[in-house]
């Protein structure tokens, strides 16, 4: 194993192939092992995107040692699938995403796009992909127009077919009125748009989408999901992340939750509601004005064994139903009680993909590497004593000290507040977290910079750090 060393920013290890890691997990879950088990034995190699234990180790300078961004993933994605990547922020998805395209260094394992390695053919990967990140990379100056004729000519379509190209874009996104004002001025859904079409610009056999309809109204977001499943009829596949189940349910073929780095379930939407979900949730609604509801509660705890109350209200009871029952059976008894109980109303749903989600999500955690192995029962806490403070980022945990706050945003009253504040993370020992690289500050709450650079004001006279905050 050996270090690679990036702009400052060090990696725990760098190898060619997943050979090192073993085919099996121990605590992981049966369609993950599966798929695992599928992509390693070589069955799928026809596949458009196939990750084979790809990792990312973040190395934090100091005594926590490093934090696990992304946890040897296996998965193969088919031509024609728009495949869904669930987690909630800090899970790793954008950090899969980054390795995918080259922006940071693969630690270990391997992924593979139309059979082209991101470890050696990198060129000839970013060719057949597009990517539109989850913050828009565009020049704000420019128009729409001239953003999407200049992304063409970087992607090599021919002088002569640029125009063409651009228009088709503008069209595909609705974006005509919008085209020739400056891109700065427009509205974050238009932003988002814009996105999506340079994206798609050179016709890429693989698309990344990293929360592409963030900020857009209903009627934007449900234009772009036709747009998508669009390309995904054309036989291109999609990569998609997003927080919103509804969009999951509409687009995706297949998706994945992933939480600490690693995926806890994988598989269609139905299939994780039917192994995932708690039954079904009852909702009945009584009539009449002063509704008998004792009776009811009654009735519905003595029919169905394990019901649960979720919400009471004046007329109206809401039950989740954790048994296997027949859906027969439950609306058969409720038919039944419909007129002794003067029930109005009720209705009877499968577990909602948002409640499956919301099991996994609760287990992500922002502990680091040792911190995870050694989980004490009752953490210590601490009021902030030493005047450094700890600020989260998307991988973990950075350490600023009073020098870089300094005339800073952070300066004064937040900085006090923190102070007085006990530590909310529950963390051991939160000032010796170290300083984390430079990949590891993308993304994070506060943006870090080195002094010295041209967006840093303030020099810190602390030498160990150097770190700044603008």
């Amino acid at each position: 194993m050996r270090l690679c060393d990036q702009q400052g920013a060090v990696s725990l290890g760098c190898v060619s192939g997943p050979q090192a890691d073993p085919q099996f997990l121990d605590d992981e879950d049966e369609d993950v092992a599966a798929e695992r088990k599928r992509i390693m034995s070589g069955e799928g190699k026809d596949d458009i995107l196939r990750l084979e234990n790809l990792t990312k180790v973040y190395r934090l300078f100091g005594k926590k040692g490093r934090n696990t961004a992304v946890d040897r993933l296996c998965v193969g994605v088919p031509k024609g699938q728009c495949f869904g990547l669930l987690g909630v922020n800090g899970a790793g998805k954008t950090t899969t995403f980054k390795m995918l395209t080259g922006d940071i260094f693969v630690t270990k394992g391997n992924a593979f796009l139309n059979n082209n390695s991101i470890l050696t053919d990198m060129v000839k990967v970013r060719r057949d992909i597009g990517y539109c990140p989850q913050f828009d990379a565009f020049d704000p100056l420019l128009t729409g127009r001239e953003i999407l004729k200049f992304y063409a000519r970087l992607r090599g379509v021919q002088e002569k077919d640029i125009k063409r190209v651009s228009d088709w874009a503008i069209r595909k996104l609705g974006l005509l009125i919008y085209a020739d004002k400056l891109s700065g001025s427009y509205s974050g859904g238009n932003k988002r748009k814009l996105s999506t079409a340079i994206s798609l610009i050179g016709n890429p056999q693989i698309i990344f989408l990293d929360e592409p309809t963030t900020g857009m109204d209903p009627r934007a977001r449900r234009f772009l999901w036709n747009c998508i499943k669009n390309i995904i009829k054309e036989g291109r596949s999609v990569i998609l992340t997003s927080h919103s189940m509804e969009e999951c349910e509409a687009l995706c073929g297949r998706l994945a939750i992933m939480v600490n780095g690693t995926f806890r379930c994988l598989g269609s939407i139905q299939h994780l509601k039917n192994r995932f979900g708690d039954g079904y949730t009852i909702i009945v609604r009584v009539a009449g004005e002063n509704p008998d509801m004792a009776s009811v509660e009654e009735f519905i705890t003595s029919t169905f064994r394990g019901a649960e109350l979720l919400e009471a209200h004046h007329n109206m009871l809401q039950y989740q139903l954790k048994s296997r029952a027949k859906l027969s059976y439950i609306f058969g008894q409720l038919e039944k009680a419909k007129s002794l109980l003067n029930i109005e109303d009720y209705s009877v749903s499968q577990t909602t993909l948002d409640q499956v989600f919301i099991n996994f999500a609760k287990d992500q955690t922002d502990l680091l590497d040792d911190e995870l192995s050694s989980q004490p029962s009752k953490k210590k806490s601490s009021s902030f004593k030493k005047s450094v403070y700890p600020i989260g980022g998307t991988s973990g945990y950075t350490d600023v000290d009073n020098d870089s706050i300094a005339g800073s945003s952070l300066g004064g009253s937040t900085m006090e507040l923190l102070q007085a504040r006990k530590n909310p993370r529950g963390f051991p020992d939160p000032y010796n977290s170290g300083f984390l690289d430079d990949e590891s500050l993308t993304g994070s709450t506060v943006d870090l910079i080195r002094p010295g650079s041209a967006r840093s004001s303030v020099r810190s006279a602390n030498s160990m750090a150097n770190v700044q905050i603008f």
